[in-house]
């Protein structure tokens, strides 16, 4: 057992982890936090992509006691209380999810895209989603959802 100290979603949390443990399940199991899914474990999926200093992140490809010390962004801290991120509140106008499993990850690497490009062509959208898979929607609501976010986001800036 090794002690892991994280900045999660703006709070420091301490515990004891296993060596081999993966920071999903750390996330998951340790911290309660299930909005990130575990869909593969073989970094094929997305699902449980979140934000690790600040770059999104398969959260399976990384050991907790690797992030010790690191500051971690999840699906819980998207949202402002009830007021969606203008990324979520696309999701749900432009119908960007089904099943919603692979949808955490989709905007955690939404938000990410949106970081990087501030006003993403589909094309960029879609080379940027590649990492990400969704077997209900066939992505185009999805895209349609970042580009809306984009500009939602850019005229709050004005």
């Amino acid at each position: 057992m090794t002690q892991v100290t994280l900045n999660v979603n703006g709070k420091t949390v301490t515990r004891d982890v296993d060596d081999r443990t993966l920071l999903v399940e750390h996330i998951r199991r340790n911290l309660g936090l299930t909005g990130t899914h575990v869909g593969c474990d073989t970094t094929q999926c997305g699902a449980c992509t979140i934000h690790l200093n600040g770059v999104a992140t398969k959260s399976c490809t990384v050991l907790a006691v690797q992030a010790d010390g690191s500051e971690v962004r999840t699906i819980e801290s998207v949202a402002d209380g009830d007021i969606l991120h203008p990324l979520q509140q696309a999701f749900h106008e432009h119908h960007g999810l089904q099943c919603g499993y692979c949808t955490p990850g989709m905007i955690m690497i939404g938000l990410d895209i949106l970081r990087r490009i501030p006003n993403p062509s589909e094309a960029e959208i879609r080379h940027n989603l590649e990492g990400n898979l969704c077997r209900c929607t066939g992505y185009h609501n999805i895209v349609k959802a970042i580009q809306a976010a984009a500009q939602t986001i850019a005229e709050r800036r004005r």
